[in-house]
């Protein structure tokens, strides 16, 4: 199958000019032309319709969260979170970390691979000099005498060659190219994101292990001084071994917890170091105050039809499926003829003197037409290898879309449920707190244990436990929406040529 397309294979702006000398000089370009899939039709993000905004909760990260439709996200949407330490970590990061370098790096190394592949369109010129002193016997031209002939020979030549692109192979690979470079770009857009993203993870997992140490290390206190009082009941033979055991055995269980959760602090600080572009040795900033932040409560929720708009993953695999696209015109372009003009203009001479007069003058004008006809299949083989490629982009694309949409709606979902889970363990720690109080008044009174009051006391610290967890879990999920939602790198200044153009230093 033969696609004949005469309209510009290349619409980027920047890559007008040159196209536009092509197809003066070229002609049509064959394959097809990529047309963006159309965005999804769905209505909505989550199987069911999502409640305006969620349950809220007494105390610090209890607010309710509204889902404000078609809200827009700014750029810098951890500010929501009003914390300068997580602005100061999110900036370190996004201006440090080495990775990121290296994707604006590559992302250079593409753009710089179209500007390269862009000089094809235009006519090639060189320029040759020939400077040449020989010597040698008479004898070698048939001439006898056995003298020895001295010569010099000068020459300088200008040559142009010109390879018409009749087909547009040649535009379809800097098609091919610039798709490739669009590829990187939008990489670069995600590897942003999902730096800030989890740079702002790994800082509320931290504020969220430190919390939980706390309250461990609290619970451990409480239950060695229940242990402690076990162990003198049993000396008065008031309870058990069983029952110091059973003590002894909690409080063991407790302790256990400490080294995982001390182990997982440390990790979540060495992983912020390197995230900022450091190493672990040299970092040393405060955990954050998970009771410090504001949860945003005005939650953006974009329309599911500019979901592929502001998805960087879902725009990076869109510029693999026009890769996909340029790349069956490539492949059918080999198969077709090329044609291509040559000239030269330049003198020659015996020696200078001679060098500019009219007897030194040569040129040539020549032009030559390839045409394959057998390889073995070689060439229909990639033709059809390169549809096989488009299916493939094809696939991917549509993959990574519903991925989107359930990233999307998964942190929906999670927000609603974390809120209603917050809630709960609120409540079982205001249930804790009064059968701790109750437990303490039945002290005071004579009318109950103290090894009552340490096992209430044990429950209303385990109950706080859970409510750090849930907290903390609100926060990062809503770091998820943000995240799945794309960001709101659209609103950055000059989008397009600060991650594109400037990303790196312009050399």
């Amino acid at each position: 199958m033969l696609v004949v397309t005469c309209r510009p294979a290349l619409p980027r702006r920047r890559l007008l000019a040159s196209t536009a000398a092509g197809l003066l000089l070229g002609g049509c370009a064959v394959g097809p032309d990529y047309q963006a899939p159309a965005a999804p039709g769905s209505q909505r993000f989550t199987e069911q319709q999502l409640p305006t905004q969620t349950v809220s909760t007494g105390g610090a990260g209890g607010a309710a969260q509204r889902f404000d439709q078609g809200r827009d996200i700014p750029a810098d949407w951890w500010a929501l979170f009003h914390s300068q330490q997580i602005t100061d970590l999110v900036t370190l990061a996004l201006k440090s970390n080495p990775d990121l370098a290296a994707a604006q790096a590559t992302l250079r190394q593409a753009q710089e691979n179209v500007r390269a592949a862009q000089g094809s369109l235009f006519p090639q010129v060189g320029f040759d000099a020939q400077w040449q002193r020989q010597a040698a016997p008479t004898a070698q031209y048939g001439v006898a005498g056995g003298r020895t002939l001295t010569y010099t020979y000068d020459s300088y030549n200008v040559n142009v060659s010109y390879t018409l692109d009749l087909f547009g192979g040649v535009r379809r690979q800097i098609e091919q190219l610039d798709a490739k470079a669009e590829y990187q770009h939008w990489e670069l857009v995600g590897a942003d994101l999902t730096l800030a993203a989890n740079v702002v993870n790994a800082a509320l997992t931290e504020a969220s292990l430190r919390a939980q140490i706390a309250t461990t290390e609290d619970i451990i206190r409480i239950a060695k001084e229940a242990l402690s009082l076990t162990q003198q009941r049993f000396a008065l033979g008031a309870v058990s071994q069983a029952d110091v055991l059973q003590q002894q055995a909690l409080v063991d269980q407790q302790v256990a917890t400490l080294p995982a959760l001390q182990k997982q602090l440390q990790q979540q600080r060495n992983q912020i170091a390197v995230y900022l572009g450091g190493r672990p040795d040299g970092y040393s900033m405060a955990t954050l105050d998970l009771n410090a932040l504001t949860l945003p409560e005005d939650l953006p929720v974009s329309l599911p039809s500019k979901l592929v708009e502001q998805r960087p993953d879902i725009r990076a695999y869109a510029a693999l499926l026009h890769a996909a696209s340029a790349g069956v015109g490539v492949a059918i372009a080999n198969m077709l003829p090329q044609v291509t003009l040559s000239g030269a203009y330049g003198r020659g001479a015996d020696n200078f003197s001679n060098l500019f007069t009219p007897e030194g003058i040569a040129w040539s004008i020549a032009s030559a037409i390839t045409q394959p006809i057998f390889k073995g299949g070689t060439l229909n083989a990639q033709r059809r290898a390169a549809l096989d490629a488009l299916d493939v982009a094809a696939a991917q694309y549509s993959s990574t879309v519903n991925v989107a949409f359930q990233n999307v709606a998964d942190a929906l979902v999670a927000i609603e449920r974390d809120a209603e889970a917050l809630q709960a363990a609120v409540a079982a720690q205001k249930t804790a707190d009064a059968s701790l109080s109750v437990a303490q008044t039945q002290y005071r009174a004579g009318g109950g244990t103290y090894l009552n009051v340490l096992t209430a006391q044990q429950s209303a610290f385990s109950a706080r436990l859970s409510v750090t967890k849930a907290r903390a879990t609100r926060f990062s999920d809503t770091v998820a929406l943000f995240q799945a939602l794309g960001g709101g790198w659209w609103n950055l200044p000059d989008t397009d040529t600060q991650l594109a153009d400037a990303s790196g230093a312009q050399r």
